[in-house]
């Protein structure tokens, strides 16, 4: 057996879940081993990003989990980070020509 953790977080909370699953398990048969579903039934744990310490992993359906792994499950994100920068850039250096 591998010892894990599984870890999301939710809009409103977050869960870690220490997790024991047979060697050779893939991430995301172990993510679906933890029971995580059952406390976050919105998760859809077939199709969500997967990650292990803040780094995605691409291969998760094949990918073996290794002793103290924590896989991440990431929500999607609601806005893309560079619009929302770009946007905040062009407002801001239209409020310093209006200011001016």
């Amino acid at each position: 057996m591998v010892e894990i953790e599984v870890v999301y977080a939710g809009v409103d909370r977050q869960v870690l879940l220490a997790v024991a699953v047979p060697s050779g398990t893939s991430l995301r048969a172990a993510v679906g081993a933890s029971g995580i579903a059952a406390q976050f039934p919105e998760l859809d744990l077939v199709d969500c990003p997967l990650g292990i310490f803040g780094k995605v992993v691409t291969d998760a359906d094949t990918r073996a989990v290794k002793p103290g792994d924590r896989i991440e499950i990431y929500r999607s994100l609601l806005a893309d980070p560079k619009e929302v920068r770009r946007l905040r850039a062009a407002k801001a250096a239209l409020a310093k020509r209006q200011g001016s």
